[in-house]
């Protein structure tokens, strides 16, 4: 992946994405699956699509849809410019052959696709355009949370997964990534860099959703006895 941003954060080293000019790529194992990752590591769209997949469906399910897609359309890569122009229908349809791209295939066949547009107008389609220049963590932070599906949870993750894993490290990106850009943790996609990672990252995840299910049912009133 092309992830030539600012990595003079003192607290992070050299960053390990595919600089431009270097020809080096990153290996990411987010999907568990040898060609998906490749993707990711090398196709700044193919991340960023991934990183929207990723909800309500397990991380590897979401990160292996942009490969998926790819080869469905005919292609070893996502071109934002295709998509944005694909006819809708035909790209939902996409989505919705089985095996689905997402346990919503018609809505996030549109938020795809509307990331595309957007990409497009805003970036002349090219998705690495939207960290490259970035100055601080806030300004990528900034950018990120305006891209369409992204709020700002899903912007400090993939924020976190940039400066993690992709080398893109302006001034104050673990500070603007929040508790995702922590060291040593093990709470989003940022953190997995192989299966026993993915393992720590699912159980972290249950944790905390157990824990706000906890904390919902204590502040729901209790049922008044009859009389």
């Amino acid at each position: 992946m092309t992830t030539s941003g600012n990595s003079s954060d003192s607290s992070s080293g050299k960053g390990t994405g595919k600089v431009e000019g270097t020809g080096k790529a990153t290996t990411l194992h987010i999907a568990q699956n040898p060609e998906a990752d490749e993707l990711l590591g090398r196709s700044p769209l193919a991340a960023l699509v991934g990183m929207l997949l990723d909800q309500q469906v397990p991380m590897e399910w979401a990160f292996t849809g942009p490969y998926t897609l790819a080869e469905r359309m005919g292609s070893d890569d996502l071109d934002a410019g295709r998509i944005a122009a694909y006819d809708p229908d035909a790209f939902t349809e996409l989505f919705t052959t089985k095996p689905a791209l997402h346990r919503y295939p018609g809505s996030m066949a549109k938020r795809v696709q509307q990331l595309c547009q957007y990409l497009v107008a805003e970036y002349g389609g090219d998705a690495s355009a939207v960290w490259r220049d970035a100055t601080t963590g806030d300004d990528l932070l900034e950018r990120l949370k305006a891209l369409p599906g992204f709020g700002a949870q899903k912007a400090q993750i993939f924020l976190a997964l940039l400066g993690k894993q992709l080398g893109v490290r302006p001034p104050g990106w673990r500070e603007a990534a929040g508790p995702y850009g922590e060291a040593g943790s093990h709470r989003s996609v940022a953190d997995i860099t192989g299966p026993e990672s993915l393992v720590e990252v699912r159980a972290y995840k249950q944790e905390a959703k157990a824990a706000a299910k906890a904390a919902k049912a204590a502040k729901k009133p209790g049922t008044p006895r009859k009389k």
